[in-house]
């Protein structure tokens, strides 16, 4: 799911576990995590919110987590941040720290 500088502490406050991947379209290894974040989306449909956020189009957001390197990938547990992940990742990495929060 799209977020953005408008609907994020929506997103946030709405939902127990939350990853958003921080990325952009100019970044290569954003681009290589994609199809990661596209999995993990549909394997946690129904137990976390899995999101991208896209920092060129929302800075306020970015600016307010202090994004600095992307991709960033930050995973929040009711509304607070609980871990900051940042570079590339495989997918059993992201699933187990997703199922770790939601137990």
């Amino acid at each position: 799911m799209e977020v953005n500088d408008k609907t994020i502490q929506d997103t946030l406050k709405d939902n127990k576990v939350v990853l958003v991947d921080f990325w952009a379209e100019w970044c290569g290894p954003c681009r290589v995590l994609g199809p990661t974040i596209e999995e993990l989306e549909s394997d946690f449909k129904e137990k976390a919110v899995i999101g991208k956020l896209n920092i060129t189009d929302n800075p306020e957001t970015s600016s307010k987590y202090g994004v600095r390197s992307i991709p960033t990938v930050i995973i929040y547990k009711n509304g607070e941040e609980v871990e900051r992940l940042v570079g590339l990742r495989d997918k059993t990495f992201y699933t187990d720290k997703l199922n770790y929060y939601l137990n």
